[in-house]
């Protein structure tokens, strides 16, 4: 009797949640979405909605950058620096790591690849990288990015 009375809240709760919509996605899912989020606007060339996923007070160690960024207008001046809109530039994301800090803290670490576009020819750049987000307002943003290229594997 016990068991039945186990499988059947358990089917209800299911049922619940299917019905709902709701998911059972948690800090990391959350997390990595956003990120994925960071590589779909890099991808399509948009430094607006690049800017949208960083906090007010974000600090970004870019790929190519000799300075730290700190701030919105610094994150926008960096992406607008590269020559970001409309040149066709793509972003990868290959490998990942993550670990859950808090409910509202994730650092996500690993490699991902641009691949930026010089006198119409595709120009590979691995890079790997560190990103920590936060939740702000039940948003997911990049309140700290570290980039820097990747050193390829020495091949025989």
């Amino acid at each position: 009797m016990r068991v039945r009375i186990v499988e059947i809240v358990t089917a209800s709760l299911l049922a619940l949640t299917i019905s709902t919509g709701t998911s059972a996605a948690g800090p990391a899912e959350e997390a990595n979405a956003a990120l994925d989020h960071f590589s779909a606007a890099y991808s399509a060339n948009d430094v607006d909605a690049l800017v949208q996923l960083y906090t007010p007070n974000a600090i970004v160690l870019g790929t190519n950058s000799p300075i730290i960024s700190e701030g919105v207008d610094a994150v926008r001046a960096y992406f607008t620096g590269i020559k970001l809109g409309g040149s066709g530039n793509k972003n990868q994301i290959q490998e990942r790591r993550t670990i859950v800090l808090n409910d509202n803290a994730v650092v996500i670490t690993g490699f991902y690849e641009f691949t930026r576009m010089s006198e119409g020819k595709p120009l590979p750049g691995p890079a790997r990288f560190t990103v920590l987000l936060t939740k702000n307002d039940g948003q997911w943003l990049i309140a700290h990015q570290h980039s820097s290229p990747r050193t390829q594997p020495k091949t025989d």
